[in-house]
């Protein structure tokens, strides 16, 4: 039975906007990218972000530009439960907030795309950003072989690390959760009709 996996997004719903977690100091971090480039991060210590506009609270979203994954108490539970070999958990205060909220930091990397069940792939242009020669500008239509997943129930992509994938375990837990302030997008089983 093939597994299927999920991109999750922000959804186009009603929600509270943070801005990339900082120290606890207000010091921002060298590479704001950290919590979203896929690797095991030495404990960055305590963490804090700041409500940059007061929307309706969610269980989880992303953060700032960066698209930092902040999850609430029980979404932490549901990643240290179904994932804890595919995650760190990094504690972060939330500006006049007294729940515990977690920074989810999907640690493993997999060469999963199926480059030719995509929609459309755009890469980056040769000369136009050289750090990123040969990565994905943007996928629509986003494929992925389950088979190459390595078990993983909580990945980013080679090359496209901006797709926070899920097993649908993680995705029917999260929704048990509720109050999301995210989108689920099949990145599984036949392509989507244009």
């Amino acid at each position: 039975m093939e597994r299927h996996f999920y991109w999750v997004r922000l959804a186009d719903v009603p929600h509270w906007l943070l801005e990339t977690p900082t120290r606890a100091s207000g010091e921002p971090f060298d590479e704001p990218w950290m919590f979203t480039d896929g690797h095991v991060l030495p404990g960055p210590g305590p963490l804090k972000a700041q409500i940059s506009h007061p929307g309706q609270r969610r269980t989880f979203l992303f953060a700032g530009v960066e698209e930092t994954p902040i999850g609430s108490a029980e979404v932490a539970d549901v990643f240290r439960t179904l994932a804890p070999d595919d995650v760190q958990l990094f504690p972060v205060s939330i500006e006049g907030e007294s729940e515990r909220h977690f920074v989810v930091n999907a640690i493993k990397v997999v060469d999963a795309i199926d480059e030719a069940r995509c929609a459309e792939v755009r890469h980056y242009r040769e000369g136009t950003f050289p750090e990123f020669a040969g990565q994905y500008r943007w996928i629509y239509g986003l494929r992925i072989d389950p088979s190459k997943t390595e078990g993983a129930h909580v990945f980013r992509l080679t090359k496209f690390k901006t797709a926070f994938i899920v097993s649908e375990d993680i995705k029917h837990a999260l929704e048990q959760v509720g109050n999301l302030g995210l989108s689920f997008e099949q990145v599984t089983g036949p392509p989507e009709p244009h």
